[in-house]
């Protein structure tokens, strides 16, 4: 199969891959508008698949089984012979086009396994790892589907993808205790008086709760600001969304801190009028280059980075776009956005 075209794919197939988007990451979704086409449909093809994956895992009766199936039919994507389902199609066509390791897919279904198996975070390492799976993983194929191999870059691009999983977990402390589970360090709850077990049984917030959410945000923050320096240094055009998603994440820590950092009795919401603020700013905004960007990863990221390297070689050049589908209208966006912000508000006052 030719590495530099993708095969004819029914214009239903991305269609369905934006949807499952929509329907998932909005700050994602909101961000991936402000990306070139061929990026941003290759974009919401990968994300379609880590959805599914995703879902059949956490929702199945049989999280062992759904992983073995998912691994199977990574096996066939990755042989040019994907089962016939759309998501399944795009990424075939998205990971030899890209040349997209592997390892980074890997690494993403051994953080849903964990999830599976409940896996027990004790110290913010711990945490790193589960991010570095989850998120991590995302960051650094992201960059490969900007052609991107150089590790310095795709460092930032993990510090990224770790500080967005973990503004997720400290937006999501009681929903997550209420599911049954735990991803703040135990070992810093337990410094601040805090039981787990109160935590899952009955989750109400209280102060050394509230310290230990705020400190992971103060974490998250400092990898935002690591990030900064690899966009600086990403072919031009494809800044101004990852800008983007970059500044919506950031600014879910931002609501956060304005609620007390109390995600058990309250849910952080950033504004459709915030968050078209935000995307003005990323566009607007242009990152100034800095000759720091020899840190080195986070430890629990280099496996991350390893997974790239040692692949060699680089993306082809994609400048037409393969999908054929037309973007949505910004307008569009904008009502769909003020809808769902509507609802949510709707169902929290319920």
């Amino acid at each position: 199969m030719p590495t530099s075209q993708f095969l004819p794919t029914p214009s239903t197939d991305m269609e369905l891959c934006k949807l499952q988007l929509s329907h998932g990451s909005r700050s994602f979704y909101f961000a991936s508008h402000l990306l070139p086409s061929v990026m941003q449909h290759a974009a919401c093809g990968l994300y379609a698949f880590c959805r599914e994956a995703d879902d059949l895992v956490d929702e199945g009766n049989d999280p062992k089984a759904a992983l073995e199936l998912l691994h199977e039919r990574l096996d066939k994507i990755y042989e040019s012979k994907p089962e016939y389902r759309y998501t399944d199609r795009i990424l075939a066509q998205i990971v030899h086009t890209y040349h997209m390791p592997r390892g980074l897919l890997n690494a993403l279904l051994e953080g849903f396994a964990w999830d599976a198996e409940g896996k027990i975070y004790h110290t913010i390492e711990d945490v790193y790892d589960y991010s570095a799976r989850v998120a991590g993983s995302v960051g650094v194929m992201m960059s490969v589907l900007m052609g991107v191999r150089d590790p310095r870059i795709l460092a930032r691009a993990a510090d990224l993808g770790t500080a967005m999983q973990l503004t997720n977990i400290a937006r999501d402390v009681g929903e997550d205790a209420r599911r049954g589970r735990i991803y703040l360090p135990l070992d810093e709850l337990a410094s601040e008086g805090v039981s787990p077990e109160n935590l899952l049984t009955t989750p109400k917030f209280n102060e050394g709760i509230g310290s230990v959410t705020k400190r992971l945000l103060t974490r998250a923050q400092w990898l935002y600001q690591r990030g900064d320096r690899g966009i600086a240094y990403l072919p031009r055009k494809y800044q101004p969304g990852i800008r983007a998603a970059r500044k919506l994440y950031a600014a879910i820590g931002d609501q956060l801190a304005e609620i007390g950092y109390n995600s058990i009795n309250d849910r952080a919401i950033v504004s459709t009028r915030r968050k078209f603020a935000l995307l003005s700013s990323a566009i607007v905004f242009t990152q100034p280059r800095t000759e720091d960007m020899e840190i080195p990863s986070l430890p629990q990221n280099q496996f991350l980075i390893d997974a790239v390297t040692e692949t060699g070689g680089k993306a082809p050049s994609v400048t037409s776009d393969p999908f054929k589908v037309r973007t949505l209208w910004m307008l569009d966006l904008f009502e769909t956005l003020r809808e769902r912000d509507r609802n949510a508000r709707i169902t929290h006052l319920r």
